[in-house]
């Protein structure tokens, strides 16, 4: 599961995160789904029960993504304020989250889905994709290579993490 760790911080974190951290998290995250009780015995300072709807391993992984990699926010406009906040200021941005501000949710997420998808051309643009349950905020969010998604979908299903793109995930909520 180590390695499966590895391969999935490492796409959904593109180059935002060092090698090093990026195996410290999936060798931590790996160590706690194995097992759960050695490694909060091992590690007390860790704030987790078994109320958290998730497993151990993967609340660690959530939680030890940074804020460049991880997007937590309750709204469209403070999603995409993250996600350029995020971006080196030499990078240029079409979309400006005060023009969310007042668009239904789904309009909200495709603009800023057409803004990251003509980003990153030699990795298709980038997909926001929904990543995990839901904590604290009511959008929980990575930003994935398209040309990766595939594979970081197969890695999520393998390791047990919820993930789906964003946009075609709302579609289907808002249409049911």
């Amino acid at each position: 599961m180590k390695s499966q760790l590895v391969e999935l911080i490492g796409k959904i974190s593109a180059g935002c995160m060092r090698e090093e951290d990026i195996a410290r998290i999936a060798d931590e995250a790996a160590q706690a789904y194995a097992d759960p009780q050695a490694f909060l015995a091992a590690n007390p300072d860790i704030n987790y029960d078994d109320s958290f709807p998730i497993p151990l391993g993967e609340w660690i992984v959530v939680g030890s993504l940074p804020d460049t990699v991880l997007f937590q926010a309750d709204t469209y406009q403070d999603l995409f304020a993250q996600i350029v906040d995020s971006f080196d200021k030499s990078v240029p941005f079409n979309l400006k989250p005060k023009q969310l501000a007042k668009v239904e949710p789904l309009t909200a997420l495709n603009r800023i889905q057409v803004q990251m998808g003509a980003m990153n051309k030699e990795a298709g643009g980038y997909v926001l994709m929904n990543f995990s349950q839901l904590l604290d905020d009511e959008l929980q969010m990575v930003l994935v290579g398209n040309d990766e998604l595939p594979r970081v979908l197969e890695l999520c299903a393998e390791v047990g993490i919820a993930a789906a793109p964003a946009l075609e995930a709302l579609r289907v909520a808002v249409h049911v």
